[in-house]
């Protein structure tokens, strides 16, 4: 009887093992998508004006592959029409639109039926109330109609968080980054801030250095 409960537990663990994945941030050369939804102001209404796919670097999204690093950045728009900024753009204008600007990686038929765990580190998170920043898992029906979704806002230290997708065929599982808030023209990004996130945990040496011990510590307690 002890031998067929330890079989029966060793076949439990392999199978729940097959049903899981984990993933990280990597770099560039990972296949990211992105996606950009566009809406008023709330002073204007706040309503949509329209989405699209946009090319990863449009969201102002820079990866520092050597150090696995992705640095997000506020949207910024070269196009100086008042559509895009009050007044017409050009340095200290201010932005006339909100972007909620999506990057993100998605299979088909790849993830689904699996307990997903997407993980890494938030080095750093300076966005101000303009923009707010999360990371997400979503898990969408063949036909994009509805969604299963997890997210938590970025905040500095490990993160570690799961979605149970569903068996389905043809579901589309994405995980990434979102960051939304007015649109900023170039030169003026800065006092609005950013954040950086990187795969996997640093080495204590480095949380130390950057002030996430501590984080890292209250974390695992919980």
């Amino acid at each position: 009887m002890t031998r067929m409960k330890t079989a029966l537990l060793a076949a439990l663990v392999a199978g729940s093992a097959a049903n899981a994945a984990v993933v990280n941030v990597g770099d560039s050369n990972a296949p990211w998508l992105g996606y950009m939804n566009v809406s008023e102001l709330p002073s204007n209404g706040g309503g949509s004006v329209f989405g699209s796919p946009w090319g990863v670097p449009d969201l102002v999204s820079t990866f520092d592959n050597p150090n696995n690093k992705l640095t997000l950045s506020p949207n910024t728009i070269g196009d100086r029409d008042p559509f895009w900024y009050i007044g017409g753009g050009g340095p200290g204008a201010a932005g006339n639109k909100i972007m909620e600007a999506n990057l993100y990686i998605e299979t088909t038929d790849v993830l689904n039926g699996q307990t997903v765990t997407f993980e890494g580190t938030v080095l750093s998170n300076t966005f101000t109330a303009a923009h707010t920043a999360i990371l997400f898992i979503k898990d969408f029906a063949p036909n994009f109609s509805s969604a299963n979704v997890m997210e938590i806002p970025l905040v500095p230290g490990p993160f570690s968080f799961s979605l149970a997708t569903d068996p389905g065929a043809g579901r589309h599982v994405q995980y990434g980054f979102q960051v939304k808030g007015v649109n900023v023209w170039v030169t003026d990004t800065a006092p609005f801030g950013n954040a950086m996130i990187v795969s996997g945990v640093p080495q204590p040496g480095v949380l130390a250095l950057l002030g996430l011990s501590g984080l890292m510590v209250s974390r695992r307690r919980r």
